[in-house]
């Protein structure tokens, strides 16, 4: 088969379908990873008018361009925007896009999760911008204080539209995260061992694993919330036993991670570009990934400090500021790497290289504020004044922003398949670099003279009236540069000339295709000996499009690529990837029946939404998978492998085993909150609270037992070929068991008398969902192996189904002894 021929066959398989409607249908990690960087670079855009409009506001003393309610809005979408629209979602975009591309692969582990995910986070961030169209957009800032955002002080619907809108969002954060963390682990070119693998995806897998981990905190927080604003359920009221600060705890639980979710895939991006732009390699590659894992961890250790004046004892004070400077020491290592690797190389002072210059300048300021923010007595003074927001936009502007930029005109001749012409982009970045500065440097000063944030307004001859206008101005300039980069990138993508496959002569995967790249990525997948296979056979490209490699043939007429080896990156499975479907967008637009009926107070409508997803999941799942078996398949080199869905670890079982980190984090979550509120509010436990009788131990035990019991006997019956009834139904009867036992809880307290029942509440409701869900996967596994879909050759969902009943089993334990633990310590 000659490459004309082979490109036609693959480009019709994985191809989305022409027109419109391909935007809908479309599974391919390509066109998923353009859709979400154009709407994050939407959003943006939308963020950026609201921060003219603050300075505009703060420009003058006592401007009355904006009124305070207005002004309130507009501060708090700003932030939100920012935090939750654009920033993690660009890392998602540009992780799509590349990721299949730098690993030497053909598609994302689960193209339609990422599709999913996308139309999560576009109708989530529609119901947000409609709220601030409408004049009825949040208003209590955009991290959600109570009692400022409780019913009490904010009646209206603005405060319900932030967290029901963010939380319909961060279903994309964590559908993203599965996504990312499961390909760079099995989703690589034979031959990538771990040692091997670009930068960027270690990055990206600690970013990923940081979000599993960092965004459940904040999920539990805004159901909690919003639960008291909807049903009177009192977690933040104290005077019926509940705590506001415990949602400061959650919300920074998430909110300091998520500084380093945002820096991290920057510092991705600058190890990627940094080698090549100084045309060598990139210093301690070793060191810079254990800095990246270290940072990951450290990071989740700080989350305090951002609540240092709330009168936390002094023992927790000096060592959330110890933890907090500690944490600069894996940042100075990358920083030192870097510099390092311009030092050995010969660096080439390109438009790319500008905004690293400018990140390295910007960041490191940010960074050493960053320092003195962490020191007690400063924070104690500086906090909550223009000081803090100045420090902010440092490190998220000068630490991700800035990389972004680089990043774009980067990838920008790989995306577009053309070389820039007009050179519009020098001039934005100097507007760009010299407008921040002047800003955000004013900025600075301000909040040292005692400028409080927040604030619509404030009198003259406070020292601050020039200051502020100086920083407007600088603003305005900053906003007129990233006109011209949008229009600089519009302008060369349209008229530029065609440019070369490998303009900056880089040695990793994502230079290996043509540009712009097909759908499928790789002719055939290549084999891997370094970390730079480009620079060690410069024949590779044309050798992948002849069919040298992996999987050249499509003779089978389907979308495939293969699993590795964690650790050696052997090859080790065959996938077929799913078809084009609008499935994804349907099960989204559904999924938001949920989020619009609570916020409607429509109750009715959730429970009908939530059986449809349920029923559109089970569609999902069914279409998956075969009858026939059909054993070994060739893959090219003479090598043959099981498909993933003939062995015993296929793709689902490693998505729902990351998706259960994501799943028991938020369960830790609400054990800590639990623990927290019995700490430090009044009147734990209430005079009333569940006492557990004989009977309920034993019924909880009995389900536990029998639900575990009963999917190993019905796993080892299918091993043997023989029928699983008797263990599925065990199983069935045993999650039954589990839920009437958290149904028994429920029953015997009052959802809305006290922070300690609204709590058990939530244990109980948590420990049935799961009870009930199980149950359900019991009893659709029991019609796929009545219907021939497992057997004892494809035992895949069988194990998956035994990964989630052993997690309600252990959360069932956990979750009702500490609702029974006051009973139980009497």
């Amino acid at each position: 088969m000659n490459a004309l021929r082979r490109h036609r066959l693959l480009t019709r398989i994985w191809s989305s379908e022409p027109g419109w409607k391909g935007w809908f249908t479309t599974v391919n990690h390509s066109d998923l990873g353009r859709m979400f960087l154009f709407v994050a670079v939407l959003f943006f855009m939308i963020g950026g008018i609201l921060a003219m409009l603050i300075r505009a506001q703060l420009a003058t003393p006592r401007s009355a361009f904006l009124g305070p309610d207005v002004y309130n809005q507009v501060f708090t979408m700003h932030g939100t925007i920012m935090m939750f629209l654009f920033a993690i979602p660009l890392f998602e975009g540009i992780a799509v896009y590349l990721l299949p591309k730098l690993l030497g692969t053909r598609d994302l582990a689960f193209p339609r999760l990422t599709a999913y995910g996308f139309w999560c986070y576009v109708l989530g961030g529609s119901l947000l911008l409609f709220s601030l169209v409408a004049g009825i957009a949040p208003d209590s800032g955009w991290f959600m204080y109570p009692p400022l955002s409780s019913r009490a002080a904010s009646p209206g619907i603005n405060t319900d539209f932030w967290l029901l809108g963010i939380t319909f969002v961060e279903i994309s954060a964590i559908c993203a995260a599965v996504e990312i963390t499961v390909t760079v682990l099995r989703y690589r070119a034979p031959g990538m061992s771990l040692s091997r693998m670009p930068i960027f995806a270690w990055y990206a897998l600690v970013t990923a694993v940081m979000i599993l981990t960092g965004f459940p905190p904040l999920i539990l927080g805004s159901i909690l919330l919003e639960l008291e604003r909807a049903f009177d359920m009192p977690f933040f009221v104290t005077e019926r036993g509940g705590d506001s600060l415990l949602w400061q705890h959650l919300f920074w639980l998430f909110g300091h991670p998520e500084v380093y979710i945002i820096f991290l895939p920057a510092a991705g991006v600058i190890s990627t570009i940094l080698p090549v732009m100084a045309r060598t390699t990139l210093l301690g590659y070793g060191w810079v990934v254990a800095a990246a894992v270290a940072l990951g961890v450290l990071s989740f250790g700080l989350w305090v400090h951002h609540m240092f004046t709330t009168g936390i004892p002094h023992m927790g004070l000096a060592f959330f500021s110890a933890a907090s400077t500690l944490v600069a020491v894996p940042t100075a290592v990358q920083v030192f790497a870097w510099i390092g690797t311009l030092w050995k190389g010969s660096p080439r002072l390109t438009l790319p290289m500008l905004w690293i210059l400018a990140f390295f300048a910007t960041f490191v300021i940010g960074g050493l504020t960053g320092v003195m923010v962490a020191v007690v007595p400063f924070n104690w003074q500086a906090h909550d004044t223009h000081f803090i927001v100045a420090h902010l936009h440092y490190v998220l502007v000068g630490g991700f922003v800035f990389p972004m930029l680089a990043a774009l005109y980067y990838w920008m001749p790989h995306v577009t398949g053309r070389k820039r012409f007009f050179k519009l982009g020098e001039t934005a970045f100097w507007l760009i670099a010299i407008g921040f500065h002047v800003t955000f440097l004013a900025v600075h000063w301000a909040g040292l003279l005692g400028q409080r944030r927040r604030i619509h307004t404030y009198d003259p001859g406070q020292g601050w009236e020039w200051i502020n206008l100086i920083a407007s101005i600088g603003g305005f300039v900053t906003a007129i540069g990233f006109a011209l980069v949008v229009l600089d990138v519009v302008v060369n993508a349209a008229v530029a000339v065609r440019g070369s496959r490998n303009p900056w002569r880089a040695g990793t995967l994502d230079w290996a295709m043509p540009t712009p790249p097909a759908a499928y990525n790789f002719a055939s997948l290549p084999l891997v000996a370094s970390r730079e296979p480009v620079h060690d056979d410069p024949d590779l490209p044309a050798r992948l499009a002849r069919g040298e490699g992996y999987l050249g043939d499509p003779a089978r007429n389907r979308r495939e690529s293969l699993i590795v080896d964690i650790a050696t990156g052997e090859p080790a499975q065959l996938v077929v990837f799913p078809a084009n479907t609008a499935l994804p967008f349907v099960m989204a637009f559904v999924t938001g029946g949920i989020f619009l009926g609570m916020l409607l107070k429509a109750y009715w409508l959730v429970p009908l939404a939530a059986l449809g997803v349920a029923a559109l999941v089970a569609r999902w799942v069914w279409s998956l998978g075969s009858t026939r078996e059909e054993g070994p398949q060739a893959v090219g080199r003479g090598l043959a492998l099981p498909l993933a869905a003939e062995s015993p670890d296929p793709p689902g079982w490693w998505g729902s085993l990351f998706l259960l980190l994501a799943n028991g984090t938020l369960f830790g979550s609400l054990l800590f909150g639990y623990a927290f509120l019995w700490t430090v509010a009044p009147g734990w436990p209430p005079a009333a609270y569940p006492e557990p009788g004989l009977e309920d131990a034993l019924l909880l035990l009995g389900g536990v037992s029998l639900s575990v019991a009963g999917i190993r006997l019905a796993d080892g019956a299918l091993r043997r070929g023989s029928g699983a009834w008797i263990g599925l139904l065990l199983g069935l009867a045993g999650a039954g068991a589990t839920g009437l036992a958290a149904a028994t809880l429920l029953l015997g307290t009052s959802h809305d008398a006290h922070a300690y029942d609204a709590t058990v509440w939530v244990v109980g409701g948590y420990v049935l969902f799961h009870a009930a869900l199980t149950g359900g996967m019991t009893l659709f596994l029991g019609a796929r192996a009545a219907a021939g879909y497992v057997t004892g050759r494809r035992l895949g969902e069988a194990r998956i189904l035994r990964l989630w009943t052993d997690y309600t089993a252990a959360v069932a334990l956990l979750g009702l002894g500490a609702a029974w633990l006051p009973g139980l310590a009497m």
